[in-house]
């Protein structure tokens, strides 16, 4: 039988009660739990204290994403399976990762994924938003009609050729308005939510950009010991004593960056 520590085993256990109530999911928990220690009470609080650590650790994943996500530009929300001819579930996570690796350092790809199953099938597939730089697109986009077991309806999709041949079945839908983008979020925190997993980041994401700023434009302090500073919506970027601009999407870009 497998030793678990009892960190090891409230995160297994943890994992086989997503989706139900929180009240049930404790009650489960805490029942297994018991088995660990010779007191109910302490059995509870343990089960209690780590339910509050993995909230608190959701609040923090899903703070970094929103604040990644809209620093910085996106273009596709991509979608990849595989085919079982070409891989097996161990060799298409590999694979498909060394492959997302190559295009960040060599084409400046950039993204935010998940792994995720299929409700029916528990097929694994990787959901990501990307940031694909203009001419550093892999193969080449052809719409195809497709059918879709999550709506059971026929749909076009945008497949590549060069994941087709190497993977399988893709599908590259364009992001093209603010709130497609938010769509994409929403997806994403959802999953953060359902799951509790940690969402996968390329390398070369930035989380802050960096910006002198004029005292006129801080409203007031904020935060534990008011370390930070809530500033006018139309506040002024600086660098270096040099005035870029008025925030805005253009000046950002040209602000330095920090995670």
């Amino acid at each position: 039988m497998e030793a678990l520590t009892p960190k090891e085993r409230f995160e297994r256990l943890y994992k086989e009660n997503n989706g139900k109530k929180k009240t049930e999911k404790i009650k489960n928990i805490t029942k297994e739990m018991e088995k660990e220690f010779k007191d109910k009470d302490k059995a509870k609080e343990f089960v209690l204290r780590n339910m509050e650590r993995i909230t608190r650790n959701k609040i923090v994943r899903k703070t970094r994403l929103v604040r990644k996500l809209y620093l910085n530009e996106w273009n596709w929300f991509c979608t990849f399976t595989y085919s079982n001819e070409k891989h097996t579930e161990d060799s298409f996570r590999k694979t498909l990762s060394n492959v997302l690796k190559k295009v960040v350092y060599r084409r400046g790809w950039r993204y935010i994924g998940v792994w995720e199953r299929s409700p029916e099938k528990k097929r694994l597939h990787f959901h990501g938003i990307f940031y694909i730089p203009e001419n550093s697109m892999l193969g080449i986009l052809k719409s195809k009609s497709d059918y879709s077991f999550n709506t059971h309806t026929r749909q076009i999709i945008n497949q590549n050729s060069y994941f087709y041949e190497k993977f399988g079945r893709n599908d590259f839908n364009p992001i093209n308005v603010i709130h497609e983008l938010r769509d994409c979020a929403n997806y994403l925190m959802k999953y953060i939510e359902k799951s509790g997993e940690k969402l996968i980041y390329s390398r070369n994401i930035p989380t802050f950009f960096k910006s002198d700023i004029m005292d006129e434009d801080v409203l007031c302090t904020i935060g534990q010991e008011d370390r930070k500073l809530l500033l006018a919506d139309n506040f002024t970027c600086w660098e270096d004593g040099c005035l870029i601009g008025q925030v805005s999407p253009e000046v950002i870009r040209q602000m330095p960056k920090c995670n």
